[in-house]
């Protein structure tokens, strides 16, 4: 196959060619050749040593989940978890020896928390207590609130008619009955060989999806509330319908989750606008419990609900945060490497896998690089996102205010000194590898990095997309932005954005070895002689920018 020719370049001409070519002589066999190739990437076992014996034998990776879950989750933007695991994150990484750490402020909107949920029906045949929780940014109920239960399953605006008139006092449960199938495969999983090679394989068919593909804005919520800014949607129509007749509160079951495992995020962003009429309360209940009170309800039989919601909105201050801190480089300090995580979580539980893991391993990998004593060329800076479940809205805000708007594309000095970031938001499964996010220049250089990590299961590498997650605020500037491949384990299908989103459902083994991968991608990106390698700029976005949704 023939290969492109520089103007430094010179070709080998094989004999029986040479011989046979107008113009030259056959006594020319062979013309010296330049390298072909560019130089193999460095990489430093000595440091990676280092790196290792520090991440290894003297972890705090648990240690900063405890603080992160146990102590300050959930950490809902702008609640006072939040708050309070942000100060906390200064001070522990101030302790360490790195510098310039900070909180650094953007617009959000009001804070809000979960204070007290308790739920009774009472049935013909006794009384039990209900697994649930509310809605974000849903009001609680003054107290204790006794009414009667009403099945009025509504899923369009043709289905609103047929129920007016008939809720004034009710507590209504809105959702139909949906189908809850045995657990016919086990809830955790782990990427075998084939799905890492398949994973990797670009075609037509799949282009560059990633495995995930998800998404935590406004677009994905649970609980009637939910929806996008911008034209009113039917959840938001069905909200204002049951307010207008004279409901008491809302009832779903989410489209998924069983065992006593729910899943619920937030309401209509406008919830979070200082003084907005944030509605009715808004419940998400445990489909075997949903399911019992329904069936009870199509048999003409009543259902009291005893219900005592306590919701507390936070409107003294507004402005949300990242959380940054580094460590300075020498002689590129002011070139930058960038890792990050998003701090805030949803409420159900106590944020451990989404995203408390992520944000423990970064902030442990920038411990492990202070620790060690190894010397950076270019400084290190972490960034630990809020308001990431609403939309980005705190890396996009960061990216804005340091590199570029993608609105219009206008560069800022510093876009041209960030060698590349990292990102690590897919919970406590094991890091199987990179999404190149269709840099294929990038993929070299990773695919060396990643040799002494193979004995820890790192081996793939995927030209496709990963979405959801803050390293599409940098990669849609232009800015090499990258998200590792990561074990599923229960991520999907009982942790993320749930009830039992708690510190037992984390696998320390994993969360070590991520600390240590990042930790010696974080070193050679900062000590290798070239930035990281970009793809073209995009183009502007016309005018989605700063408020525009993920």
């Amino acid at each position: 196959m023939p290969f492109p020719r520089g103007e430094d370049d010179e070709i080998p001409i094989e004999p029986e060619a040479a011989a046979g070519r107008g113009g030259v002589r056959a006594g020319l066999a062979l013309v010296p050749v330049a390298a072909q190739q560019a130089p193999a990437e460095r990489v430093d076992y000595d440091a990676i040593y280092k790196i290792k014996d520090e991440g290894f034998q003297r972890s705090k990776v648990m240690e900063i989940l405890s603080w992160l879950t146990d102590v300050y989750g959930p950490r809902l933007t702008n609640s006072p978890g939040f708050r309070k695991a942000g100060e906390w994150a200064v001070k522990e990484m101030t302790s360490w020896g790195l510098t310039n750490v900070k909180l650094e402020p953007f617009p959000f909107g009001r804070g809000w928390s979960n204070d007290r949920f308790a739920m009774t029906a009472t049935t013909p045949g006794g009384s039990f207590p209900v697994i649930g929780m509310p809605v974000a940014w849903t009001p609680g109920t003054n107290g204790v609130t006794s009414a009667d239960a009403v099945f009025a399953p509504m899923a369009a605006d043709e289905d609103l008619a047929q129920f007016k008139g008939k809720l004034q006092g009710k507590i209504v449960f809105t959702q139909a009955l949906r189908e809850v199938p045995a657990l016919w495969t086990a809830p955790a999983s782990r990427y075998a060989d084939k799905d890492l090679e398949d994973l990797g394989r670009e075609t037509d068919a799949a282009p560059r999806s990633g495995r995930f593909g998800r998404a935590g804005g406004p677009g994905r919520q649970g609980g009637p509330n939910a929806g996008r800014g911008g034209a009113q949607t039917f959840a938001q129509r069905l909200a204002q319908f049951l307010k207008d007749e004279g409901a008491l509160a809302s009832v779903t079951t989410g489209s998924r989750g069983d065992g006593g495992t729910l899943f619920v995020q937030g309401a209509a962003a406008a919830n979070r606008q200082p003084n907005a009429d944030p509605g009715l309360p808004a419940l998400v209940i445990a489909v075997e419990h949903y399911g019992r009170i329904v069936r009870t309800l199509q048999k003409n039989m009543p259902v009291k609900i005893d219900l005592d919601v306590k919701n507390t909105f936070h409107e003294t201050d507004t402005t949300a945060f990242n959380v940054v801190g580094e460590i300075a480089g020498s002689d590129k300090a002011d070139e930058l490497v960038m890792l990050g995580a998003h701090f805030d979580s949803w409420h159900g539980a106590t944020g451990a896998t989404d995203n408390a893991a992520g944000s423990a391993v970064m902030m442990e990998a920038m411990r492990i690089l202070e620790q060690s004593g190894l010397k950076l060329r270019r400084t290190v800076r972490i960034g630990l996102w809020g308001g990431e479940e609403e939309g980005l809205i705190g890396s996009r805000e960061y990216v804005t205010a340091h590199f570029a708007n993608v609105a219009d594309m206008a560069l800022k000095p510093a876009h041209a000194k960030l060698s590349g970031y990292f990102n690590v938001d897919n919970g406590t499964g094991a890091i199987r590898g990179v999404y190149l996010q269709g840099n294929e220049a990038a993929g070299p250089i990773f695919e060396a990095w990643m040799k002494p990590f193979r004995n820890l299961g790192m081996t793939a590498l995927t030209i496709r997309d990963t979405g959801g997650t803050d390293h599409q605020s940098f990669d849609r500037v232009g800015l090499p932005g990258f998200q590792f491949i990561q074990d599923d384990v229960e991520y999907d299908t009982r942790t993320h954005h749930s009830n039992m989103d708690s510190y037992e459902r984390i696998q320390e083994e994993d969360m070590r070895k991520n600390a240590v991968i990042v930790a010696a991608f974080a070193y050679h990106a900062a000590n290798r002689d070239d930035r990281l390698p970009r793809k073209p700029l995009p183009p502007p976005s016309g005018g989605r920018g700063r408020g525009g949704q993920h």
